[in-house]
């Protein structure tokens, strides 16, 4: 499957409930992985981003609206990032002129 790295910041209702924060990562898992998703990693991380995510997708349709429901929540803003492993990064590469 197609691995995608999520980038979230709070919005300023996400910051006001922080302290649900790990209650919501939990149940956006349990939703990406009802849709087929493996979730791989969530972080909470210091910087520009608030939390990281790494999960396989079946597809891009499924990542895009996985990442857009976590957004009608409001309660991050997202970033969706797909990640090629070495082996599909190859592919790619045989695909130059």
């Amino acid at each position: 499957m197609p691995t995608y790295v999520g980038l979230y910041t709070w919005t300023d209702q996400g910051v006001r409930n922080v302290k649900d924060t790990v209650k919501r990562v939990e149940e956006a898992r349990a939703a990406f992985e009802k849709g087929g998703a493996h979730v791989i990693a969530i972080y909470w991380t210091q910087g520009r981003y608030d939390l990281v995510s790494i999960a396989e997708f079946p597809d891009d349709e499924t990542a895009s609206a996985g990442a857009l429901a976590l957004g009608m929540g409001g309660n991050v803003h997202t970033e969706t990032l797909r990640a090629f492993s070495a082996e599909e990064m190859q592919r790619v590469l045989q695909k130059l002129p």
